[in-house]
């Protein structure tokens, strides 16, 4: 399980990075979701978001799924390169796939990577 350590994480398996402001999904998601064949960005460049709202829907060949805000923010990016390379979220979850990127985002109440990789490990058992 690759939880990079410089990141932030919700309880719902999203990623933000600080650094950024970029969002996505976990590898810990896309490993339980399996391979993943189609993924639409919900919100625009401008759109508002705040924790909780849905940012993504994503299906696999097992499940759908929304993919929800980490933090909130305007939306300053995003990426329109999954919706035709959906598999992206597989191969790369925090490089190439990350989903939007926002203005203004904080990181309050989000997961570091031990607390998040032990939550993960407890969902496991």
């Amino acid at each position: 399980m690759n939880i990079p350590a410089n990141l932030k994480y919700t309880k719902s398996d999203e990623w933000f990075d600080p650094a950024t402001g970029k969002m996505g999904l976990t590898d810990y998601a896309q490993s339980q979701l399996s391979d993943i064949v189609f993924v639409e960005i919900v919100v625009s460049a401008g759109d508002s978001v705040e924790p909780g709202k849905a940012i993504a829907s994503v299906e696999s060949v097992k499940a759908a799924a929304e993919t929800y805000a980490a933090v909130s923010g305007t939306v300053k990016a995003v990426n329109e390169a999954l919706s035709g390379n959906p598999e992206t979220l597989n191969n790369d979850p925090y490089g190439a796939g990350w989903m939007v990127q926002v203005e203004a985002g904080k990181a309050d109440g989000l997961l570091e990577a031990a607390a998040y990789t032990k939550y993960c490990e407890e969902r496991a058992h």
